[in-house]
């Protein structure tokens, strides 16, 4: 039999060094890369809710022959309104689990009739005032055209 002797080799401080410096020049280039990313995260899931709660709203007009008023609100979506018009065919579940809030923490704005079509349902963004660039800007549900 034949006795082969394993070797075992270690990292040499050196080569642990030149891996740290390597990772904390990767951290300081991708970490604020990655720091950018939180806004336009908000902006595409304040767009993508809207998407999300103008179903929900298609759906109690299919069901209801009109939208909530203004002063119903979104709350119609998840509790039959009581106030007139009452809807004939409120779904027992309702349209949504709960009333939407932005990526802000605030509730989206919804009037009806709206100035933009029979709805207009938006969030102003972080700085919570109409226009405002990036993080700032409006999300809505109509086509911007030079406003």
């Amino acid at each position: 039999m034949h006795h082969i002797k394993k070797v075992v080799r270690g990292f040499t401080l050196i080569e642990i060094m030149v891996v740290v410096v390597i990772l904390s020049i990767l951290a300081a280039y991708v970490v604020p890369k990655i720091m950018e990313r939180p806004g336009q995260a908000r902006m595409a899931r304040a767009k993508a809710d809207l998407q999300a709660i103008t179903g929900a709203l298609e759906l109690y007009k299919l069901d209801n022959f009109q939208y909530p008023t203004t002063e119903q609100g979104m709350r119609a979506l998840v509790e039959k309104p009581t106030s007139e018009p009452v809807p004939p065919s409120w779904k027992s579940e309702g349209y949504l689990k709960k009333e939407p809030i932005d990526p802000w923490n605030r509730p989206y704005q919804y009037l009806n009739p709206g100035e933009h079509g029979e709805f207009d349902l938006f969030s102003f963004g972080r700085d919570n005032r109409p226009g405002g660039e990036g993080e700032d800007a409006d999300v809505e549900n109509w086509e911007k055209s030079g406003r």
